[in-house]
């Protein structure tokens, strides 16, 4: 999933991720991880640590959306976070992310769907992080009637003030007005973070210190007309807060 980009795959499917993380040929982290492996999508932990650290207080109730195999949520346990909730599609990868982690109370595992996580009750989590989950959901055969279940479940999910934090390859004029399409009161603050592979090309810039660029968004909630983008395969990172309102309503743009 680059760019945007949509296979043949159905990334909505649980047989599509079940053979994807049984397979030996996908043992590799660089095929996406498979057979135990462990692999993260678009960033690591040490790349969002600076946003997730200012934005979001180690004693929040965290829920990690499509976590596969990835080490997000163990390196925030590693850095202080006390719960992280961690959902996925496939039982296959959520059987070996249980036991992998048996020993670590913080993290917790279900096999679910996240168009219908009814198995929470409302407002019950301060923060809830997607890494490309709803990018897969919008490749699923049900796009975007499957995304627009699932973001209306997060909606439900958070707590008043509770934040959606999205990192995603879709740009503000693919994301953003399905964002406003949720239903609650938001805030939305951007910022765009170049991969990896770019950062390592740029001379004197240490991974130890990505680059993370705040942006400032139109008041329609897009890019501005003089933006540029860096790096064409840059990720966005998109922090939804929710209001303090009990109902729904519409967002408003951070500038």
């Amino acid at each position: 999933m680059r760019g945007g980009e949509c296979r043949s795959n159905d990334y909505g499917a649980a047989a599509y991720w079940d053979a994807r993380y049984s397979s030996p040929s996908s043992s590799s982290s660089s095929s996406g991880g498979g057979g135990g492996a462990f692999f993260d999508w678009y960033q690591t932990y040490p790349a969002l640590r600076p946003l997730l650290r200012a934005r979001l207080p180690t004693s929040s109730r965290v829920l990690m959306l499509g976590c596969g195999n990835s080490l997000l949520s163990e390196d925030m346990v590693k850095d202080g976070y006390e719960e992280v909730v961690n959902v996925d599609i496939s039982s296959i990868v959520i059987e070996q992310m249980r036991e992998k982690h048996v020993d670590i109370p913080q993290l917790t595992y279900f096999q679910m769907d996240v168009r219908d996580m009814s198995f929470f009750g409302d407002k019950t989590f301060d923060c809830v992080l997607d890494k490309g989950t709803l990018d897969a959901m919008m490749c699923g055969d049900d796009a975007p009637l499957g995304a627009s279940k699932m973001l209306a479940e997060v909606a439900r999910l958070l707590r008043p003030g509770g934040i959606y934090m999205l990192i995603t390859y879709g740009s503000p004029k693919e994301r953003v007005q399905l964002l406003y399409q949720a239903g609650c009161h938001r805030k939305i603050e951007l910022y765009v973070m170049p991969t990896t592979g770019y950062q390592l090309k740029c001379k004197g810039v240490s991974l130890a210190q990505p680059i993370m660029e705040e942006v400032s968004l139109t008041v329609d909630g897009q890019l501005p007309p003089d933006y540029v983008l860096k790096d064409p395969e840059s990720h966005f990172i998109y922090i939804c807060q929710k209001s303090d309102a009990a109902n729904g309503g519409n967002f408003v743009v951070a500038n």
